[in-house]
């Protein structure tokens, strides 16, 4: 029996379950908050809570989805692995990590969730155990870790009001509530990767190809946009301007960095990173369905974007260098149809998925009083997701001659099933969760000007991309005449240099000192032997106490008598 098709059914049959209750939730307005109390023990009662509601459902349902099309990508993938099933039953403890996380109203709970999408992270990262991959996974999971520990400070903050739920206080007004607002921001920038943290999400790329579509479309990455949708109304009673202006930078960094880039898993990882800034953003504009609604859209093509580039990858023996690729709209059509859809919906292409979600955001975005600086910001990182879409077009599918000749012409049927369904949700996908989800699109009367600006930088975009596809590494704008603006763009504003070079490198030093002082200089002496020497001389005076020396009770005796009359 193959486990891998078993839990694929189960998955898919879960997905369905889940996506319809979502359905009849969101038709009816309906919430279910549900309370198992294991044992009671005097006034102390051990209970599990779950909230189901349309959104936790909705999510989990499309969560079932993907997961399921990628376990079946997994089982084509990984067949020749010798250690395939321990991948599988990592890859569904992450799915049910993400599970516990969605529908716990109890930061406890989510914590467990929490942390059990970093620790299982952490062992997929490090699958192909090489020094880049430890490295990778060291790296992932000790930003984690800094997540965890602010959700545990807000454990502790929200104590003070008698429990753990934070759906009962996201309305009172208590006075740690800035606190839990800005360490729960902080908290969620850590796992959706935002600046300062940036850093660790093209590292994750270490993992396997499916479990990187199943990271970047809808578990670990989009658990911190889902946790602060959960807390938005505590989060809206405060000016968060300044996290929206880290979110927005995010979003141009990242894809400032992927038209720089020549990895194609880092270009796709660049890619997430900058939808991730796009719905931290309109949440912090004080927009969290349009929030929700791109995270949803955008989960389902950007897992079919990353199951094209596995395939691609294992075509060209293992290469992800997009120089050596070209030609693969003539050897590999279906999945240069299905990467093509992806990107484009990415893009924003009018009418696919993508287009329904980001032209809501930009509508909003025009709607609203914010300034010229954020407006100019979110335009020109729409410009720049077209940019890198079409430049990694023009380089893995047209004709650009590459450094390598494909090896492998054959398209596994697996493979191009699981695509199929992907391929159907990118495209009419967007469509209809905006039906269901908002059955009374909102009115938002724009001058011609706007309207279209978002078609005018999409076709910016497009053409700076294709323009870009022709540089050599000769010319003006790759050559070693710019090298540290070309370094600065391509390295993620040197992100990864202050995030883990800088900081384990003087570590190494530091502790070096700290050995070299403590346990082989003067801190052996005054540390570790100043509490034995100090216990040797009470012990000492406590034997010659016990000897029942006259001259001592005698002494004694004069002292205790000279202060009871000073007293």
């Amino acid at each position: 029996m193959n486990l891998y098709l078993y839990w694929v059914f189960i998955l898919s049959v879960l997905g369905v379950i889940f996506y319809s209750l979502g359905l009849y939730f969101i038709y009816y307005d309906y919430s279910l908050f549900v309370d198992f109390e294991f044992f009671s023990l005097n006034s102390c009662s051990f209970v599990m809570t779950f909230l189901y509601d349309w959104m936790s459902l909705s999510f989990m349902g499309g969560v079932f989805f993907i997961s399921s099309m990628v376990i079946y990508y997994s089982d084509s993938y990984m067949s020749h692995d010798f250690y395939s099933l321990r991948f599988l039953l990592l890859v569904l403890l992450f799915v049910f990590s993400m599970m516990l996380m969605i529908v716990s109203p109890n930061l406890i709970s989510i914590l467990l969730g929490w942390d059990g999408l970093g620790l299982v992270s952490y062992c997929l990262v490090i699958y192909f155990q090489n020094s880049k991959s430890y490295n990778a996974g060291m790296l992932t999971i000790l930003t984690n870790r800094l997540g965890d520990v602010f959700i545990l400070i807000c454990i502790s903050l929200v104590f003070n009001s008698g429990s753990w739920h934070y759906l009962f206080y996201n309305f009172y007004f208590f006075d740690w509530s800035l606190l839990v607002s800005i360490l729960v921001v902080l908290a969620a920038f850590t796992k959706s990767a935002q600046i300062p943290f940036s850093s660790w999400l093209p590292a994750a790329m270490a993992a396997p190809t499916p479990v990187s579509a199943l990271v970047h479309s809808s578990t670990l990455v989009t658990a911190g946009v889902y946790l602060l949708i959960r807390f938005y109304p505590l989060i809206s009673l405060f000016n968060m301007n300044y996290f929206l202006f880290f979110s927005m930078m995010t979003m141009f960094m990242s894809g400032l960095g992927a038209n720089f880039e020549f990895d194609l898993k880092s270009i796709i990882a660049l890619s997430t990173l900058s939808q991730l800034g796009l719905m931290m953003s309109i949440l912090f504009m004080g927009f969290p369905f349009a929030s929700f609604f791109h995270l949803m859209s955008h989960a389902f093509f950007k897992a079919l974007l990353f199951l094209c580039a596995g395939l691609i990858i294992h075509g060209m023996s293992d290469s992800q260098d997009i120089r050596h690729m070209g030609m693969m709209l003539f050897h590999m059509p279906y999945t240069s149809v299905c990467f093509c859809v992806a990107n484009f919906s990415l893009c924003g292409l009018p009418f696919l998925s993508g287009f329904y979600s980001k032209d809501l955001v930009l509508e909003l975005l025009s709607y609203n009083h914010f300034n010229l600086f954020i407006f100019i910001m979110f335009y020109l990182s729409v410009g720049l997701t077209v940019s890198y879409s079409v430049r990694l077009m023009y380089y893995c599918l047209l004709d650009y001659n590459g450094l390598f000749s494909i090896i492998n012409f054959f398209e596994d049927l697996k493979m191009m099933r699981c695509m199929l369904f992907l391929v159907f949700m990118g495209v009419m996908g967007g469509s209809l969760m905006y039906w269901q989800m908002c059955p009374y699109p909102p009115q938002l009367y724009l001058p011609f000007e706007l309207k279209v600006l978002p078609l005018f930088f999409v076709s910016l975009g497009g053409y700076l991309g294709y323009e870009f596809s022709f540089f050599s590494f000769l010319s003006d704008s790759y050559s070693f005449r710019y090298n540290l603006i070309y370094w600065f763009l391509g390295s993620m504003w040197f992100m990864p240099s202050f995030s883990t070079y800088m900081i384990y490198s003087k570590g190494y030093l530091f502790s070096w000192y700290y050995v070299d002082f403590m346990d082989m200089g003067w801190g052996e002496y005054l540390v570790s032997g100043s509490f034995s020497n100090i216990l040797i001389i009470f012990s000492r005076f406590n034997v010659f106490c016990q000897k029942n020396s006259v001259k001592f009770f005698f002494l004694s005796f004069l002292v205790v008598f000279c202060i009871l009359i000073i007293i």
